[in-house]
């Protein structure tokens, strides 16, 4: 296997239209010899955390919104969590992904007023050299991920803001029309 993408993003280079990935922001969390495991940062579901969580935690929590996460296991809860104080980090720095329940309710009862918290329901994964071989047909863009994009205030700008970021080069995609008859 060539180098892990873990921690690092891959956004839709403009070529998914029409696909579940069109103009998708995904945190690459695991990149291994058995594939890859992400989470879609950017699609926003209708529902809040407690919506479609039965357990023990704070109000807080199940009011956050639940993202969706990917098409993969789409009754599976994953969450990221971060802390100025430090977590034991498994993704990138400082940013931990968790699945477990009884992680969830620790947090929930542990009080950080500078814990960052994101529930996603399902996954997007790739089987042995799939995402590796998508990369060479340049299906996805590659970029450093931060906290700041992770836990981004307007995830549905996540994709433009990203692509702006990353340079002139990238505006003119940045910019284009959801749908390309509008232009």
């Amino acid at each position: 296997m060539k180098k892990s993408l873990r921690g690092k993003l891959i956004l839709d280079d403009g070529k998914l239209r029409g696909s579940f990935f069109h103009r998708a922001v995904i945190l690459i969390c695991e990149h291994n010899d058995e594939g890859a495991f992400g989470l879609l940062l950017n699609r926003k579901s209708e529902n809040k955390v407690g919506d479609a969580l039965v357990a023990n935690v704070t109000d807080s929590i199940k009011q956050l919104p639940l993202f969706i996460g990917g098409p993969v296991q789409t009754q599976m809860m994953t969450f990221l969590h971060s802390d100025v104080l430090g977590v034991a980090a498994n993704v990138m720095p400082n940013l931990r992904m968790d699945q477990s329940i009884d992680a969830l309710q620790e947090l929930s009862e542990g009080y950080s007023p500078s814990l960052q918290l994101k529930m996603f329901a399902g996954y997007a994964g790739w089987s042995p050299g799939q995402l590796e071989a998508e990369m060479k047909r340049d299906t996805w863009l590659t970029h450093p991920a931060t906290l700041e994009h992770v836990f981004h205030p307007e995830p549905t700008e996540l994709w433009k803001w990203i692509l702006t970021e990353k340079g002139w080069k990238y505006r003119l995609l940045a910019d284009a029309p959801e749908d390309l008859s509008w232009n």
